[in-house]
């Protein structure tokens, strides 16, 4: 199987897996209370459509929860030359290999923990963009939440307002992030691709879904 197919098609698997877990768990199909529990749901749908997708015996979907990625530099997640990932697949022929990997945050609106929680977002999606320049061939972002407040507040303390992904805003490749309070939570950020928040409304849920 030629590379570029093979990427087409583990894209396939993610898009149908997110398009699932979001209208099960706005619909009352899946029920999750927590961060794990979404991530292991997640996991369930992407392993379940990903063995389908073994259309010959040298076909095969792999899948790993909390697993590491080894780095050739230190990465802001870890702090050291591992990465640890929240999901890491595998779809791989004799001839070739894609990864994905993907990270997930599940933000509930009585674990108001802001505005750190937007914080994470931007140093995820930093993470991301480096674990894409090594050896991984997609990577995505993905946060669920029961709070408009991450997606369609009407503005955010000019102390934090850099970390803005609410539905419509871009970033611009380059452009530093900073946490303006007396003891910022975390240091500068600085995103290499520019993005486009565009956030998916499912009865009382909110999603946003990035490739990085």
């Amino acid at each position: 199987m030629l590379k570029e197919h093979q990427i087409k098609l583990t894209e396939e698997i993610v898009e149908t897996a997110y398009k699932l877990l979001t209208h099960k768990l706005a619909y009352g199909g899946l029920t999750a209370r927590n961060e794990s529990a979404f991530q292991l749901e997640f996991g369930h749908i992407l392993k379940t459509i990903g063995q389908l997708y073994e259309f010959r015996l040298v076909d095969k979907f792999h899948l790993e929860f909390e697993t590491y990625i080894s780095l050739n530099t230190t990465s802001i997640k870890s702090k050291s030359e591992r990465a640890r990932v929240d999901l890491l697949l595998k779809y791989q022929d004799d001839d070739s290999t894609t990864k994905v990997a993907i990270e997930l945050k599940f933000f509930k609106k009585n674990n108001h923990r802001e505005p750190n929680n937007r914080y994470d977002v931007f140093k995820d999606i930093s993470n991301l963009e480096l674990y894409k320049s090594h050896d991984i061939d997609l990577c995505y972002f993905i946060l669920a939440t029961d709070h408009s407040h991450y997606c369609s507040k009407e503005n955010y303390s000019s102390d934090t307002s850099d970390f803005d992904f609410r539905h419509g805003q871009k970033y611009k490749a380059g452009t530093t992030l900073k946490y303006k309070t007396a003891k910022p939570y975390g240091e500068d950020l600085s995103l290499q691709q520019d993005y486009d928040f565009c956030w998916d409304t499912i009865k009382d849920l909110y999603f946003l879904k990035l490739k990085v």
